[in-house]
């Protein structure tokens, strides 16, 4: 059972408050940069988990870079002291966004489309902790879904 302090209330509100402040600065970003952003934190049910409950993932943000369609993961921390905000962005994770994105790309007909992942990392200090300010770092292209793919054994591997 979670403690529901004031002050875990407190610093979860701030968390999201910044999560959703880094989302922002990620869309304008991706925006500047040539992307044509088409949704935002947008939810698909991917499945159901081993109690029955149907499991929603999130995309943060779904662009276009040219013909490429990009599903964008943002990642946003108060500091980049221990890890870059892109550490975070997990093999669980990845795989939740590769299941998402292929629910996506069914639901409007973009089968045949070029696509990839990339992650928005961002150093969203605040303001009184640190001189250095905000970072921005954009990772084109950070995983792929090979390692996802479900191997398949040839019948005779003995020869």
């Amino acid at each position: 059972m979670q403690n529901s302090s004031p002050e875990n209330l407190a610093t979860s509100s701030a968390l999201l408050e910044r999560g959703r402040r880094g989302e922002q600065l990620a869309a304008a970003f991706l925006h500047q940069a040539g992307y044509q952003i088409v949704a935002a934190n947008f939810i698909l049910p991917v499945g159901r988990n081993r109690n029955d409950a149907v499991v929603n993932v999130e995309i943060d943000l779904v662009a276009y870079e040219g013909p490429t369609l990009c599903f964008v993961e943002v990642k946003t921390r108060a500091s980049d002291w221990f890890a870059a905000p892109s550490a975070n962005v997990d093999l669980r994770k990845q795989r939740q966004i590769v299941r998402a994105a292929h629910a996506y790309r069914r639901m409007f007909g973009l089968t045949n489309t070029s696509y990839r992942y990339d992650v928005v990392s961002i150093v969203l200090p605040a303001a009184e902790e640190s001189p250095r300010g905000l970072q921005i770092e954009l990772l084109r292209n950070f995983w792929s879904e090979e390692k996802f793919r479900k191997r398949r054994w040839p019948e005779r591997y003995w020869d």
